[in-house]
């Protein structure tokens, strides 16, 4: 997406020359005035006023030069507006003099979490869950979290906050608040394409509690396409907490207790019919004994029970023959 931030071109002067040279001027300007006044009776008093204005002035000069000042910490810019235009965005760190008529509005591009509460939707399925996600996000284009969206700081306590610091932490209170209401809808929609788990029935090739990194990129795809008004970028997010609501874990829970022994059913049985078949197939192919029909049958009915069975088999001893 085309950005329109670009390095900001004014002069830019470094801070601690400029306060060495406006030490010396307010000493000039402070000497001035000693010497007016010391001379002030044999001056006249038409020129005893113009100097006088002009000691005013220059001191009025000297105090609107001290506010032009700023200082930019690693990973901080400086958004640079001169009576309603942009002019550019400062990110060199250091101590800097500018033109004290720009206005300076602060932005910090360092790294933040958010890390949300889980919240509930419904699958693809119709299944009301509970899912969380930690997402890390920065401000990537100043120029877009300065006057794309609404970022104006308020403040949200009942203390009084003053400075520079307390309108940054304001500001980025507001793209905490805007980012945490974006990825809650982004959220919701990533939940709703997919069903939470494959049940009977169904042939999801992903669902939520398989999709892993295939399914963290995807929700990330869907932050970067909201947050991009912003100029926000997410550096990470992640699914980290995924379960069935309340009202139908405990039912879930059971379904898949059930799905797990029935599975674990058709294994076994599918593994005892094999075992004898190999047994039979044994016992003929060596020729240790001959059995008709009905020993066949007996024998594999009794393998069965035994292979199938949850408990210890207990032996009986049969002192008919087999048939009685």
């Amino acid at each position: 997406m085309k950005t329109k931030e670009e390095n900001f071109s004014g002069v830019k002067l470094l801070g601690i020359p400029m306060v060495i040279f406006n030490l010396l001027f307010t000493i000039a300007i402070a000497w001035f005035l000693v010497w007016i006044l010391r001379n002030g009776g044999s001056l006249g008093d038409r020129l005893l006023a113009v100097l006088l204005i002009t000691d005013v002035v220059l001191f009025i000069i000297n105090i609107i030069v001290w506010t032009g000042f700023t200082k930019i910490d690693p990973n901080e810019a400086r958004v640079m507006v001169f009576f309603g235009k942009y002019e550019g965005t400062m990110k060199e760190n250091g101590f800097f003099w500018v033109n004290p008529f720009y206005a300076r509005k602060p932005l910090i591009l360092r790294a933040r979490n958010l890390d949300a509460t889980p919240i509930k939707v419904n699958d693809k399925s119709g299944n009301p869950i509970m899912i969380g996600q930690v997402v890390v996000w920065r401000v990537k284009d100043t120029y877009k979290a300065s006057f794309d969206i609404d970022n104006d700081s308020k403040l949200t306590t009942g203390a009084v906050q003053v400075g520079a610091k307390a309108i940054v932490q304001d500001k980025m209170k507001a793209f905490e608040h805007f980012v945490k209401v974006q990825s809650d809808a982004a959220l919701r929609f990533v939940a709703g394409m997919y069903a939470y788990d494959n049940m009977e029935g169904m042939d999801e090739k992903l669902t939520l509690r398989s999709g892993g990194e295939e399914l963290n990129e995807i929700l990330e795809k869907q932050l970067n396409e909201r947050l991009a008004l912003a100029g926000i970028e997410i550096v990470e997010a992640r699914i980290n907490y995924l379960a069935y609501a309340p009202e139908i874990a405990a039912v879930m829970l059971r379904r898949q207790q059930a799905d797990a022994i029935i599975s674990a059913r058709e294994k076994i049985v599918e593994g005892a019919v094999g075992m004898v078949k190999h047994a039979l197939e044994k016992l003929s192919a060596e020729n240790i004994i001959e059995l008709d029909d009905a020993k066949k049958a007996a024998m594999v009915s009794n393998l069965l029970v035994v292979l199938c069975s949850e408990e210890n088999a207990q032996p009986i001893i049969n002192s008919g023959t087999l048939y009685n």
